[in-house]
This record gives structure tokens, C-alpha cells and sequence, in this order.
């Protein structure tokens, strides 16, 4: 039968040294502890607890796992492989863009991650993430700060998707957390929806960087989103040699480079729409707004494509010599986002469109994540490890009367 061991009054350094090394290796410090023990006892050599590691061939380069969260159809998935990392879980609820992740990558992803328990979740290097944007109430924290009592993100988030990613955040302790989401996260509810993510992951003990990088350099369409990208202080230090690339140089890419030659004319607007169309535009022009429909200039870039898209297609459209305007093909659109034609679209057009409008461009977040990457392998080269925080120095003992 199992024997239980209580120890009381373990030496600092010691119970220092186990939790530093049950972290490294994200494990319990049960199960950290026993695995020591049994070593000991078969007469293993120590350093088990300094895992073997093969270094990166490449300068700048170094393999990684990670996880996909709030997937869609894989768009930060196409940039981590880009860039030497292996997907390890993915979780989307969304059914029809579960059956194009799985026509894409070959995996089913689990479904709701509200329902899917922490134990689950493989470890991993990078967590992965495009969350939903939603506001957050502050009721709560402002009770508990004025009865003089703590409280943290569980206060600040309870009740949001983010919450839910926060606590896998705490939990599994990715040494990296690489998050999207639209521009508008730092004004959302008067930016105070990005004080509190921001303030959530620095109280969780990460350094984080964030930018609004515009995909335009990448594909011809503008299309601004927030990248994120959070570094564990116990792992990386206080001062992780981040930087967010420049976009690439050179002539930028043109519209007229992602449309068929020959589109099916069901693409083609009705008399009926192209007529409200032009109308509501017109109203709205009058009224001094800049609502309207899009024609895109075929050597230029495009509007932002939304998920939306599929109800009429207005903030991008391609005109027709002696004819109605057209929306954009199921196929232009995913050019448009930057995924390739080897992928097959296997969802009708509507969900087509919504989820070309809620994707990330893989390009663009694949810059970013090189630029992550290289911040992964200075870590190898600095430590020998990826995860492996460095020892913290033995508590000092408390002075006795």
C-alpha cells in the first residue's frame, strides 16, 4: 500500500531548490520529489535534474511546443510551425471552424475551453491565444479596495473568456504567452479593458510587450491588430531582449494579386443591393459620416475584412467594366488574409467569409513570433534550458528570540 511521508521544517534551501526545480520542469513538487527519490535509490546520476537539451543548429532558432486557444481556423498555428514550433492542444468551439482545422491540420480541437479541465492541457512553451474582447467589471475590486482587502485578476476578470485564460496562464506557467486581438483592445470601455489584461499578466509575474501591427506590409488589405507577447520573469528575468520587428521592406503587395480571372458571377450584386448600397451611402455622405461601401483600387490595399462580410460585402468591393460591382470570392478572401490555395475550403461561403473576417494574417503574426523566437533561443544559449527558471537564493531563516 502507499505510504504517506509527512516533512516538517524542510531547510529553506531545500524547499527552495524543489520548487524551482518542479517549475522547470512543470511537474508537481510531489511528483518532483518522488521521481528524486526513486533516482537516489536506483543509484541514478543527479543530473536528472539538468535535462539533456540539444541546442539550435541555427543562430536565432530553437524548437518549442505550444497550444492554440481560441484557434479559428489555425491562423497562429500556420506562424509557430513557420517558425520551428509544434502544436501540442488546440481548443475552438465554433463547429464549423473545427471541421477546417481539422480538413487543414489533421486534429479535432477540443471544444469549449470554459469546459475543458487544466489537467488536460499538455505543458508547453507558448501559450497561443486570439481571446475575445470583453469588458470587465470593476464593482468587485472597488468593495474590496475600499474594506482595505486584496484582490487580484480572479476579481478583476471573473466571468470572461480572459479569466478562464488567465487561470491556465497561473496554472501551467507557459514561459511564453503570445496573444492577438483587434486594434480596438486598448480603447475598449475607455482603455479600461487593457489595464486590467495588462495588469493581470505583470500581477501573474510576466514581462509584457505589446504592439498594433498593420498587415499591410503582408498582404494588400488594411488590417490592424494588437500583438502580445508576455515573457515569465522567473524564466527570462525582468528584462527579456524583446523586440518587435519592423515590418519588411520593398514594394508592398497589390490588390490585383489575389483576384481569380474568371469569378463566378454569383458574386456579381444584384440591381436591388448595388442600388441600397449606393443609396446608404449617399445618406450617409450627405450627413457628413464616412459610412459607405468599398471599391478597392486594384494597385492599392483594401479595407479591413470583417466578419461580416458575407452579409453584403460592402467595405470591400471590385468593380466590373459594364457591370454591377462584385464581392469578393471564398478564395480571394483567404488570399486576402494570407492563407494559401493548397488549403481547401471545405465550409460553404457564409462561414467562409466569417471565418476569413476573424482570422489573423499567419504572415504577420509569424514576423512577430521570429522576433519571440529568438528571445527562446538567447534563454538556451543563456541557461541550457528553456524552461528552467534560475535558482533562487535560499531563503534566510527567521531570527529567533
Amino acid at each position: 500500500m502507499p505510504k504517506d511521508l509527512l516533512i516538517r521544517n524542510l531547510p529553506d534551501d531545500l524547499g527552495s531548490w524543489i520548487e524551482d526545480q518542479s517549475h522547470g520542469r512543470r511537474v508537481s513538487q510531489k511528483d518532483f520529489a518522488i521521481e528524486a527519490l526513486r533516482t537516489a535509490k536506483g543509484g541514478g546520476p543527479l543530473p536528472l535534474f539538468e535535462r539533456p537539451l540539444v541546442l539550435p543548429s541555427e543562430p536565432g532558432s530553437v524548437p518549442f511546443t505550444f497550444i492554440d486557444l481560441f484557434a479559428g481556423i489555425g491562423g497562429m498555428r500556420l506562424a509557430l510551425e513557420g517558425v520551428g514550433g509544434r502544436c501540442v492542444f488546440t481548443s475552438e468551439w465554433d463547429r464549423y471552424c473545427q471541421k477546417t482545422y481539422r480538413a487543414w491540420y489533421g486534429d479535432v480541437p477540443h471544444g469549449d475551453i470554459t469546459k475543458v479541465n487544466e489537467a488536460d492541457i499538455p505543458d508547453h512553451d507558448v501559450l497561443a491565444a486570439g481571446f475575445p474582447c470583453q469588458p470587465f467589471s470593476i464593482a468587485g475590486v472597488s468593495k474590496k479596495k475600499s474594506l482595505g482587502r486584496a484582490h487580484g485578476f480572479k476579481d478583476r476578470t471573473q466571468g470572461t473568456l480572459f479569466f478562464r485564460l488567465a487561470t491556465i496562464i497561473e496554472l501551467k506557467r507557459p514561459p511564453v504567452a503570445f496573444l492577438e486581438n483587434v486594434k480596438n483592445l486598448q480603447s475598449h470601455d475607455g482603455g479600461r479593458t487593457w489595464k486590467v489584461i495588462k495588469g493581470t499578466l505583470e500581477d501573474l509575474g510576466y514581462a509584457v510587450f505589446d504592439k498594433i501591427v498593420d498587415a499591410a506590409a503582408w498582404v494588400p488589405q488594411h488590417r490592424e491588430r494588437v500583438f502580445i507577447v508576455a515573457f515569465d520573469k522567473r524564466v527570462f528575468g525582468d528584462q527579456p531582449p524583446f523586440d518587435f520587428p519592423a515590418a519588411p521592406g520593398g514594394e508592398a503587395p497589390k490588390f490585383r494579386s489575389i483576384l481569380e480571372p474568371r469569378p463566378d458571377t454569383k458574386y456579381t450584386l444584384t440591381d436591388h443591393l448595388w442600388k441600397y448600397l449606393q443609396g446608404y451611402a449617399k445618406k450617409h455622405r450627405d450627413a457628413g459620416n464616412g459610412f459607405g461601401y468599398g471599391l478597392a483600387d486594384p494597385e492599392g490595399v483594401s479595407r479591413t475584412l470583417s466578419a461580416r462580410y458575407y452579409k453584403d460585402g460592402s467595405e470591400i468591393l471590385i468593380a466590373q467594366a459594364g457591370k454591377n460591382p462584385r464581392r469578393l470570392t471564398p478564395r480571394e478572401a483567404a488570399r486576402l488574409m494570407g492563407f494559401p490555395d493548397e488549403l481547401n475550403i471545405v465550409v460553404s461561403d457564409t462561414q467562409a467569409y466569417k471565418q476569413f473576417g476573424n482570422a489573423l494574417v499567419p504572415a504577420a503574426a509569424r514576423s512577430v513570433a521570429t522576433a519571440m523566437v529568438k528571445v527562446l533561443a538567447w534563454q538556451v544559449q543563456r541557461n541550457g534550458t528553456l524552461l528552467k527558471p534560475p535558482l533562487r537564493r535560499p531563503r534566510r531563516a527567521a531570527a529567533t528570540a
